[in-house]
């Protein structure tokens, strides 16, 4: 099992902070250094200095890390037009030495596409956009000579389809959701990993499931599975308490719902995922600022799953 530090710049953080957590997940062990892709803070609070771009991010710690992975989990399809996309993760796969990862997902937050001026289509044109950017941007990378596409949303014609990222065939595509119908055929034909986020062991479990079939029903073998989990670690209780408390969460609702409890309760958790078939857990870190917790959990977990 890798574990992945999972960061909610949105909530209010500076890149000099993601920068900071980022080099300590790489110098403490951990396998990547995710980032949401959001740009309003959800949820009451101060929103801090606010959020900030997410692939702008990576790029600068494409160059101030050199093992850590770095992606997305999950840039909506609404940000981006597919060609750039595709153009700046090729980018900041080239600046990282092919460490960059790419979740995409159909988006969510309606405010802050109100907040911003960003259109936000109905869900069933959003999971059309999905597909045609999965389309376009993979095919823009695999093209070994000018790339067109006709799509009801998008229409490409003869792209140069460059730069190339370094991976090859390519970055790994990441796609997340619990969707019952849609995201599982979407994962069977595009992804190279599906992540459940913030779902119940039995919820997570029965939508890997739906992937598997999907997989089964296009002769795919199944994708890399994945889950991501809020983490609270403490030594006892009063240290998960404080901890719990700091990012204005119950300790009983985050062992139910997440990943929190003694570093022998979050070893015994973990595992439950790791029998369900998950080779990798994103551990959503909601305080920047407790560095220390990041060390409790490479010294006490890291090294058990």
């Amino acid at each position: 099992m890798k574990l992945r530090i999972f960061t909610e710049p949105q909530q209010g953080a500076s890149y000099d902070d993601l920068l900071k957590v980022a080099q300590a997940a790489e110098r403490l062990g951990f396998d990547a250094f995710f980032r949401s892709d959001h740009y309003s803070r959800i949820g009451p609070g101060d929103p801090g200095p606010g959020s900030t771009d997410a692939w702008i991010t990576l790029a600068g710690l494409a160059r101030e890390t050199s093992r850590i992975r770095l992606g997305t989990l999950v840039s909506p399809v609404t940000f981006r037009l597919p060609g750039p996309l595709a153009i700046g993760a090729a980018q900041v796969d080239q600046m990282s030495g092919g460490r960059v990862e790419v979740g995409l997902g159909t988006g969510w937050f309606e405010e802050e596409h109100r907040a911003y001026g960003i259109p936000f289509p109905s869900l069933g044109e959003r999971f059309e956009c999905l597909e045609e950017q999965l389309e376009i941007i993979t095919g823009l990378w695999a093209a070994a000579k000018p790339f067109s596409y006709e799509g009801a949303h998008y229409r490409v014609v003869d792209s140069p389809a460059l730069p190339k990222p370094v991976q090859r065939p390519r970055p790994p595509v990441i796609i997340g959701g619990g969707g019952a119908k849609r995201t599982p055929r979407l994962v069977a034909r595009f992804a190279d990993e599906y992540n459940v986020p913030f779902r119940l062991l039995e919820e997570t479990g029965a939508a890997f499931d739906r992937v598997r079939a999907a997989c089964e029903a296009v002769g795919r073998e199944t994708v890399l599975l994945s889950a991501a989990q809020t983490v609270c670690v403490g030594r006892d209780e009063a240290e998960i308490a404080r901890r719990a408390a700091a990012i204005g969460q119950d300790v009983a609702d985050l062992r139910t719902s997440g990943l929190a409890g003694t570093p022998q309760e979050v070893v015994d958790k973990i595992g439950r995922f790791a029998e369900m078939g998950a080779e990798r857990v994103y551990l959503q870190v909601m305080d920047l600022d407790d560095l220390e917790h990041l060390e409790l959990i490479a010294a006490e977990v890291l090294p058990h799953v």
